[in-house]
């Protein structure tokens, strides 16, 4: 997790301003919650101050702001009607803090991270279209029910369209004006860039421009009069002395009512889940995106419950709408849901009448420009295209939240999510490529992530088809999870099914993570036997399929400690490769081979000297390797260096300052001819690249022609048929090699041996 200086100069101001605007809508929000509960409306309000001060006091997170949760309000309501009797669902809310708290302690939080991306994702888009659908009657101050309802039915015995279909003809003149003329005000706002950098912050601007606009309207006539029900509606409270005659404790006499702990179960379920995906999807709008701690999240919130419980609140979590105004409205760190939970409390508690002079419509404005940035078609555009794995459970999310409420649409979302999950490993759980080791062919059957009981039909039908006498690999490395059932099986077909059938099979990524060990039986390096069997061109040949997969991202699996300890004793590489020391052209890389496998001489233009020839023929004469593979690229260094050099006429070390620089340089230089330069001076950037490259081709062509010419040992080898010498250019632009035509190279000698023909 990021951590962020608390109170910083740079962030305080950002911060008051945040914590102003969410308190501003926070404060209709808990009453609305209270209303929907069937709860007293004070219980809202104390638990919104519990949420914004004590929870984000403990939490570590700089976006979330908790509170009394619209979503979970059918929730609320049935298990106060369970319960009997408010003190009692008092008493439930404390145990469920207990349970949250235990949780958090526990470190449970860690399972919001197998939470889908999707779900996350389609939440905010939800709650987005939520506060667009549910805003827009309030906006036209027709909706006089409170605003804490998010679920499809609402109180009134509407639902979220047929609220939006009354509208027609049941708009309030003065209260619409209020609210067009604030969200116009709010995406005028966001478009002028020099008063969005302002001190000012619309949302407030809005505020004010609401009391204004409503107690002008008072003159105008009843019809244009905001009244009660458009306004907030906050309870009177004379000071602190007043604010505490509101608190109402659990009943503790019920402690061995069993009721009162399911209550709590449940509470604390629906609670931490609603909490870890609000939490995560905060992080996802943050910003800076900052990560917060589940776990310790869990814990603020635990202990927030049994407060809010113990003074009379109702449970609180995270809320996304509140967590969105507040990084909306530009709330750099925790220190604005402090200043949204104290500005609750002090204006709550001396400044009520003050805080009902606030036209609903105004605050609803600002939700519905909250809204209108959650939700937007660039989103679900950009999940359309990530594919139906992805768009399916996102837009399952939104719809079933949109229909149902927060809670239960959440839960659909992750049922879908997982299902897609489960589908997926079942129609793949496993994947099979066959690979050309150095010893042959082997078929890699690589497991999905997750294994479970579900893909036993599919694995079983993967291994009756391994014909007798082949060779598998059963590859664990990328599993999570696999099922005992299915380890079972994998253990009796590599000690009795396989070998019955003549079929060897090899483990790998089993050890330590699953009760199997591993067991690699086939060769994946160069042994004596291998280096001895095969010919110079069978040599080439495992070059061109190691580059063809190199290029196509199909690189053999290598356990490269069991190399290690297998070519600890000897080595026998099947060719020795001359290259260029170009950190862009590693040979066993773009061969894709291990350790052991060649010889690799490395030398700035691959040229010839005593040194590299006296390699070589230890290579092929002693070593036993079959081929010689000289190996040029693209865009070489040291061919331009020798290129540039031969047409300024300057010697090396003028040029470059190297003493040691000119053996090199002068026989690069033997591949470039006079009328070169003037060709050369003549093009543009692209032609002259493939001038040089061009050269850099002649320089291989070169160096094969210099080893047959100055070793006889490797000409007698040659004409002997037990080696072969080739040339090659490597493409350092697209991963290919180009194998040069023999012909060139070979006019006297070696194809009547048959070794090199056709290469």
């Amino acid at each position: 997790m990021t951590r962020t200086k608390l109170f910083s100069p740079q962030t305080i101001p950002y911060d008051v301003i945040a914590g102003s605007v969410v308190f501003l809508v926070a404060l209709p929000l808990c009453l609305g919650v209270a209303f929907a509960s069937s709860a007293p409306l004070f219980s809202g309000v104390l638990a919104g101050i519990v949420g914004g001060i004590v929870v984000a006091i403990i939490s570590r997170s700089h976006t979330s702001v908790s509170g009394p949760s619209a979503g979970l309000t059918a929730v609320f309501a049935a298990q106060i009607a369970t319960l009997g009797s408010f003190e009692t669902f008092l008493l439930a809310v404390v145990v469920a803090g207990m349970i949250q708290l235990a949780l958090g302690l526990l470190k449970a939080g860690r399972v919001s991270a197998f939470f889908p991306s999707s779900v996350v994702r389609g939440l905010l888009a939800a709650i987005g279209l939520l506060l667009i659908l549910k805003q827009i009657p309030h906006v036209l101050g027709h909706d006089a029910d409170p605003e804490g309802e998010m679920q499809f039915m609402q109180p009134d015995h509407q639902n979220t369209f047929s609220e939006l279909a009354r509208l027609v003809g049941r708009i309030h003149p003065g209260a619409a004006t209020v609210g067009l003329l604030s969200f116009a005000m709010l995406i005028f706002w966001d478009r002028v860039r020099f008063i969005k950098k302002s001190a000012v912050l619309a949302p407030l601007v809005v505020v004010v421009l609401g009391v204004v606009l409503g107690t002008t309207f008072e003159s105008f006539g009843s019809n244009w009069a905001i009244g009660k029900s458009h306004l907030v509606d906050l309870p009177p409270v004379a000071g602190l002395a007043d604010f505490y005659s509101y608190v109402r404790l659990p009943d503790f006499s019920q402690w061995n009512n069993p009721t009162v702990y399911s209550a709590g179960l449940t509470i604390a379920i629906v609670a931490s889940l609603e909490t870890l995906l609000n939490l995560q999807a905060a992080d996802k709008v943050d910003p800076q995106q900052r990560r917060s701690p589940p776990s310790r999240e869990l814990v603020a919130q635990g202990i927030g419950n049994m407060l809010s419980g113990m003074i009379g609140g109702l449970p609180v979590t995270s809320v996304m709408i509140r967590s969105s105004v507040n990084i909306n409205a530009g709330g750099r760190t925790k220190l604005s849901p402090i200043i949204h939970g104290l500005l609750l409390l002090v204006f709550v508690s001396f400044f009520s009448a003050w805080l009902n002079r606030i036209p609903l419509a105004c605050l609803a404005a600002i939700l519905l420009a909250t809204g209108t940035k959650l939700f937007n078609f660039a989103l679900v555009r950009q999940v359309w295209n990530e594919g139906r794995l992805q768009f399916v459970p996102f837009a399952t999310t939104v719809v079933a939240i949109v229909l149902t409420d927060l809670a239960t649409g959440t839960t659909i979302g992750l049922a879908v999510s997982v299902a897609f999950i489960l589908h997926s490993n079942f129609q793949r759980p496993l994947r099979r490529i066959l690979e050309k080791h150095m010893g042959g062919e082997v078929l890699r059957v690589e497991l999905a992530n997750q294994v479970s009981f579900l893909n036993r039909a599919a694995l079983e039908q993967a291994f009756d088809e391994i014909p007798s006498g082949g060779h598998v690999l059963i590859d664990a490395r990328y599993s999570v999870y696999i099922d005992p059932d299915i380890l079972s099986m994998i253990r009796e077909f590599k000690h009795k099914t396989g070998p019955i059938r003549g079929i060897q099979v090899s483990l790998r990524g089993f050890a330590d993570k699953f009760p199997l060990p591993d067991d690699i039986q086939y060769v994946e390096h160069s042994t004596r036997e291998l280096q001895g069997q095969l010919t110079a061109e069978e040599v080439l040949q495992i070059l061109k399929d190691g580059n063809d997969r190199f290029r196509t991202g199909h690189r053999l699996t290598r356990d490269l400690d069991r190399q290690i300890q297998a070519t600890s004793s000897g080595q026998h590489p099947l060719a020795i490769v001359l290259s260029c020391i170009d950190s862009r052209s590693p040979a066993e890389l773009i061969f894709d081979l291990g350790l052991g496998d060649i010889f690799n001489a490395r030398i700035a233009g691959n040229i010839i000297s005593p040194g590299i020839l006296g390699s070589m023929e230890y290579a092929c004469a002693v070593a036993g390797a079959k081929l010689i593979l000289v190996l040029g690229h693209t865009q070489c260094g040291a061919v331009t260096a020798a290129v540039n050099l031969v047409c300024s006429e300057k010697s090396p070390e003028e040029a470059t300052g190297c003493q040691h620089l000119g053996p090199i340089v002068e026989e690069i230089q033997q591949s470039v001819d006079e009328p070169f330069c003037q060709t050369l001076q003549r093009a543009d950037d692209i032609g002259r690249l493939s001038h040089v490259n061009a050269v850099a081709r002649r320089n291989v062509m070169h160096s094969v022609e210099q080893i047959l010419g100055q070793s006889q040992t490797i000409s007698q080898l040659q004409n002997q048929g037990r080696v072969a010498v080739i040339g090659a250019m490597y493409d350092i632009v697209t991963g290919e090699i180009e194998f040069l035509n023999s012909e060139d190279v070979y006019a006297s000698s070696g194809e009547q041996n048959g070794q090199v023909s056709g290469v």
